[in-house]
């Protein structure tokens, strides 16, 4: 007996399908799902000439739960689209798919509110593109596809979504994420503190020199074609940089609020490409909850017993609060807010994190603080990724606290290294860019190896210094690190300074004009900004060693080996490290894992001078005294009243 092949929708391309289909199987026409289903159909297909966003949705209704697998097809604005093929109960249906390619596309907003008018008030029937010639190219992909599904053999569409231009007949085809909060397949888990406890496991490095435990060689093949995707990819595009003395591109992230850039840096356009990559995913983790579902929301009065005191990760001041327009308000204990669970690793039991702490996105005028990504990262393991976290946090509390207490740090040799890359990213600086590199070690009372990487143009025009930080048990790594940062900018925002001078020079001397991230960076680069590095550049004495800055460190085959050490450096201090784990299935398909490292007492990275967080963290005004960087605990008067000029 032959299959059943359910056709619901009117017009040519239903037509043509079932014209094609009759001669083998055995065909049930319907103009719309109202008449309800066959007694039984071994496929649907979903046809229209032209696009009816509402039918797709009670086309899910309708299919899955009655166990039918389906493909749409249909015309809009000169295009044809044709899948994903829907098989219910397994993620990635309709609605994912055209939340994926709204979201890639450039108007993504005028789309969804094209949108929302057709599913309530209908349209068109009738696509001014869908020709007859268009129509049964269309066909000849629709039977093709219904004969693999029915022979039992892989589907192109399957996950997959082809569009057609129906006026040159070219296709192509693309592929779809499942969308993890869809409404219709997806399958989120609610948030608990079971599944928030962390139990470290082994993370064997991919190769001893490395401090990761995937390598690149194993991503690559799977990043772009998971991720990066002009029509319908989680990231839609990407550009490279041929300014930079090094190999730079950035892949965009889109979102409803507009496009975010994230870049990979190294010495390959290839792996710069996957840096960025990863880059754009720990992003799209980091800035809203899409792994689980939030369900805590009380006061911290309730649940003070087994939450994150706001007040230990550093707020604002009140004098800042008060200021009109200022977009987060002050903490108050009896107020409701949402929660999300965590680890601590110090009290070693889950523990409930403000999720507006946790995820970075979730907006201004409900928050309590400016969070940043500061501590967000991702990795080929939780462990992994958990290591990468605290290096962030690390990275950017030195940094600070360098800045606030004015630390004269000790200069790095830059040749000491020993390290014949190292050297010749030095001289490249120099002979590409013009600039001269200064070192310093910034490593903090946690023992884990900091710099501060600053570099000076011996040009009249230009950036007259940059500044950047890194953190890494391998102080070399993060000397290197810290160099790419610095690169990516000196010579592609040149012409930038230059057209905007005078409003940069309006910020040397009203603080709070410096907004947004670049702000502090183009500061700096006023050569009357120099004075304020002074207490980094006036130091003649002689140049240090790596080998007399850093302790050797053990290497280690196993990446949690790493991880514990830094932990014990923690506990040591007695500061908590707590871990939200942000990993959403998008990413846990290929073994990623993405987190937000929370250290409360460590100062948080923000932009905007209005933004400072400083208020209740006392490790400021401790931490340069037992350093011996001075005699006594500095007090909140003394500290660096300048925006800060990390990048």
């Amino acid at each position: 007996m032959s299959a059943v092949v359910m056709v619901v929708g009117e017009g040519l391309l239903a037509d043509f399908v079932c014209r094609a289909l009759s001669t083998t199987y055995q065909i049930v026409h319907q103009h719309d799902l109202k008449a309800g289903l066959p007694k039984t159909a071994d496929l649907a297909l979903v046809l229209d000439d032209a696009w009816h966003p509402s039918v797709y949705q009670e086309a899910e209704k309708v299919f899955q739960p009655a166990g039918i697998p389906w493909l749409r097809g249909f015309v809009t604005f000169g295009e044809g689209v044709i899948g994903p093929l829907v098989r219910p109960g397994i993620p990635g249906c309709s609605q994912c798919a055209g939340l994926r390619q709204l979201m890639a596309g450039r108007d993504r907003k005028e789309m969804w509110e094209l949108q929302k008018r057709l599913e309530e008030f209908g349209g068109m029937r009738h696509d001014a593109w869908a020709s007859h010639n268009g129509l049964l190219q269309m066909t000849h992909l629709l039977v093709a596809e219904a004969q693999r599904v029915l022979t039992g053999d892989q589907a192109h569409s399957e996950g997959r979504m082809f569009f057609m231009n129906l006026k040159t007949l070219k296709s192509s085809l693309h592929f779809i994420l499942p969308e993890p909060s869809c409404q219709v397949c997806g399958q989120l888990t609610e948030d608990s503190s079971m599944a928030a406890s962390i139990s470290l496991q082994p993370s064997p490095k991919s190769s001893i020199d490395s401090y990761r435990c995937q390598s690149m060689d194993v991503l690559k093949k799977v990043l772009s074609r998971d991720y990066l995707d002009f029509r319908t990819g989680l990231l839609n595009g990407k550009m490279r940089d041929l300014v930079s003395p090094f190999a730079d591109v950035s892949v965009n992230l889109p979102m409803f609020r507009g496009d975010e850039s994230t870049a990979g840096r190294t010495h390959s356009y290839a792996q710069s490409e996957m840096t960025a990559i990863l880059e754009g995913l720990e992003r799209y983790c980091g800035l809203v909850p899409r792994g689980k579902r939030t369900v805590v929301h009380d006061s911290f009065h309730n649940i003070a017993d087994q939450a994150l005191d706001p007040v230990t990760v550093g707020l604002h001041t009140k004098e800042q609060y008060e200021i009109p327009g200022f977009p987060f308000k002050m903490f108050d204990p009896d107020e409701p807010i949402d929660w999300v669970w965590g680890y601590s690793f110090l009290q070693e039991r889950p523990i409930l994190v403000p999720e507006l702490l946790a995820y970075y996105g979730l907006g201004y005028r409900q928050g309590l603080v400016f969070e940043t990504s500061n501590g967000c990262a991702l990795g080929g393991s939780l462990e992994e990724a958990i290591f990468y976290g605290i290096l962030e946090v690390v990275e950017r509390d030195s940094f600070l606290m360098t800045w606030y207490a004015k630390l004269p740090l000790p200069r790095l040799d830059p040749y000491s290294a020993n390290d014949q890359e190292l050297s010749l990213m030095v001289e490249r600086l120099q002979a590409v860019a013009g600039y001269d590199v200064y070192l310093f070690n910034a490593t903090m009372e946690n023992g884990i190896p900091s710099v501060w990487t600053l570099v000076k143009n011996r040009k009249q025009k230009g950036l007259n210094l940059i500044c950047a930080g890194g953190a890494h048990p391998d102080p070399i790594r993060a000397v290197k690190s810290s160099l790419h940062e610095v690169a990516a900018m000196l010579l592609t925002l040149e012409e930038k300074f230059e057209s905007n001078r005078e409003e940069y020079e309006r910020m040397f001397h009203d603080p709070f004009l410096v907004k947004k991230m670049e702000d502090h960076s183009m500061l700096y680069a006023l050569p009357e900004a120099e004075e304020r590095m002074q207490f980094l550049l006036n130091d003649h004495g002689p140049l240090r060693t790596f080998e007399e800055e850093f302790k050797q460190k053990v290497r280690h085959a196993d990446l949690t080996d790493d991880l514990k050490e830094i932990l014990q450096s923690f506990r040591d201090l007695n500061l908590d490290v707590i871990v939200v784990d942000q990993t959403t299935p998008e990413i846990l398909r290929n073994g990623l894992h993405c987190v937000k490292v929370l250290i409360p007492g460590m100062l948080p990275m923000t932009f905007g001078q209005h933004f400072t967080r400083v208020s209740g963290l006392e490790r400021v005004l401790r931490v340069p005294a037992d350093l011996g960087f001075v005699k006594q605990p500095l007090t909140y008067e003394q500290l660096n009243p300048h925006p800060h000029p990390f990048p």
